[in-house]
């Protein structure tokens, strides 16, 4: 990797961010013949898409630090760039276990379908499985219809249906995307708050501020069922050697194609002169001059480049009034060995490849819709929730080449929603109190599992943005309650800078289709 000396004085474009987003418009800018700069603040690239040994304990350990699972990056843009990035098949991909002993009702999502609506008919109910028959019909049909739309320039809602989605479904997109993910679910008849409450979680939620009930976590919804990679049946894939593959692919493909990566390089200034864009000027008093700056940061950690007055207003308010901090938690985790889940026969293997769902109000007799919602008032409140949901993995058991010579498994709970900031105490008092009442929820479900922790590394979304220099810690960058046209442009109106990171079109999570998009902008905008 390049260091900071190597810094040129001069470029055709800098991109700010060697994210995924950026390393992609990076590889595809110097493919035009254009001379790329890739400034990186951290010490590494990949931005959130890292394979780290964060353990202490357990050094040895490598673990997905940030993203930790690849689903949504479009087939064509990796034929675009020449990328083959090698995933493996979670199966089972879902688990929702109960807390109780064997007997109790478990679920899990796999590749023999058969076996999976044979559960939902016998632990649910007939209407529950043909529920989700019908919205898988419906959702793949959507994801067929919208895949083009990623690769492209943003339209409005109605236009993009109109322009992309089939007659019959374009008012049932356009409700999708506006509404809430609980009116889409709805719409097909699903009785058990169960399983209603997986899909809302796992789809509608995940990354989101917000609450089920709130508009545009159909939209998210949506956007987490967009996987289209192959061999994947719509499921999201476990990349090999972590999430930091990606990346590392993504920057030979970069320097490949001519673009120079430099990292430890933060930008702290776009100069502008007489209206348009003259370079940036770094932490260290250096600068780079270009005509053209491409922001592959956060959009707003762009706008605080930027001298005030700089950009267009309407841009900048506009943006300022969908601005979210995050309200995810990565607590992650070195273990000893593997739980088992109480529910589970003793025959039966234990999935921990699957995302594995814990869920508020799941025990006999409870309400996890009502859960969600008091989860979610808790968190307005700046309280941290009894209980959150929890999505947790164990991804050592699909791609064991993570582990360390003792054997030990990287693992870690994604936990929706906490507070950015505690109402009446503060993170540093509370963390290891409220990882310990985590940890004693999993124990709830597959005992034992506290005990074979080793060490842990638990990222708030404070936490969340001083590791991964993401403003407010939102993974999403903004929030994906806000879709098409409402979110960052690439163009942003100042001569010569642009803007291509998950806050732009199509979404937030590893997709790349930022990056793509944004460095075809800027090569129309140059032609």
């Amino acid at each position: 990797m390049r260091s900071v000396e190597d810094l040129p004085d001069r470029a055709d474009v800098v991109v700010i961010g060697a994210g995924h987003n950026g390393l992609v418009a990076a590889t595809l800018l110097a493919r035009a013949g254009l001379a790329a700069v890739v400034l990186e603040a951290a010490d590494v690239p990949g931005g959130a898409t890292r394979t780290e040994h964060p353990f202490g304990q357990v050094p040895g350990l490598g673990h997905s630090t940030g993203s930790y699972l690849l689903g949504l990056m479009p087939p064509e843009l990796m034929v675009t760039l020449g990328i083959d990035i090698p995933v493996r098949r979670r199966d089972p991909h879902y688990f929702l276990p109960t807390p109780g002993p064997v007997g109790s009702p478990y679920l899990w999502f796999g590749t023999d379908r058969h076996a999976t609506r044979r559960q939902v008919r016998e632990l649910f109910s007939e209407a529950d499985l043909a529920a989700d028959d019908a919205m898988a019909v419906e959702l793949a049909a959507l994801r067929d219809d919208l895949a083009p739309a990623w690769l492209s320039e943003p339209l409005p809602v109605e236009q993009t249906a109109e322009r992309y989605v089939r007659p019959a479904l374009r008012q049932v997109f356009v409700d999708l995307v506006r509404g809430s993910v609980v009116d889409y679910l709805a719409r097909f008849g699903f009785r058990s708050e169960l399983l209603t409450a997986m899909y809302a979680v796992t789809d509608g939620l995940s990354g989101l501020h917000a609450g089920p009930d709130d508009p545009g976590t159909g939209h998210n919804f949506l956007v987490h069922n967009m996987c289209r990679l192959p061999g994947a049946d719509g499921t999201w894939m476990v990349a090999e050697g972590g999430m930091g593959t990606v990346s590392r692919l993504l920057a030979d493909a970069a320097r490949a194609a001519g673009a120079r990566l430099v990292t430890s390089a933060p930008v702290t200034q776009v100069r502008v002169s007489g209206g348009t864009v003259a370079g940036v000027a770094l932490a260290d008093g250096r600068e780079v001059s270009a005509s053209v700056v491409l922001g592959a940061c956060d959009p707003y950690r762009l706008l605080d480049l930027v001298d005030n007055g700089a950009l267009p207003a309407d841009l900048v308010t506009r943006m300022r009034s969908v601005r979210r901090t995050g309200t995810t938690m990565k607590v992650n985790l070195a273990l000893r060995d593997l739980p088992r889940f109480s529910c589970l026969p003793e025959d039966t293997p234990t999935p921990f490849g699957a995302t594995v769902h814990l869920l508020p109000g799941s025990a006999p007799g409870g309400s996890p819709m009502s859960a969600l919602r008091a989860m979610w008032a808790e968190v307005q409140a700046g309280r941290l929730p009894a209980e959150p949901t929890i999505e947790w993995y164990v991804h050592t058991t699909v791609d064991p080449s993570l582990r360390d010579e003792a054997g030990h498994h990287s693992s870690a709970l994604f936990v929706q929603s906490v507070p950015y900031s505690l109402a009446d105490s503060s993170w540093q008092t509370e963390l290891d109190s409220y990882v310990s009442r985590l940890l004693a929820i999993c124990d709830r479900y597959a005992p034992g599992t506290s005990s074979l922790v080793a060490d842990v590394v638990a990222l708030t979304p404070p936490g969340i943005e001083t590791h991964f220099g993401i403003t407010g810690g939102h993974i999403h960058h903004v929030d994906n309650t806000v879709s098409f046209t409402e979110r960052m442009p690439y163009a942003t109106g100042l001569d010569g800078l642009y803007a291509g990171s998950a806050g732009c079109h199509p979404a937030g999570s590893v997709i790349g289709a930022a990056g793509h998009n944004a460095a075809r902008r800027i090569l129309a905008d140059l032609a």
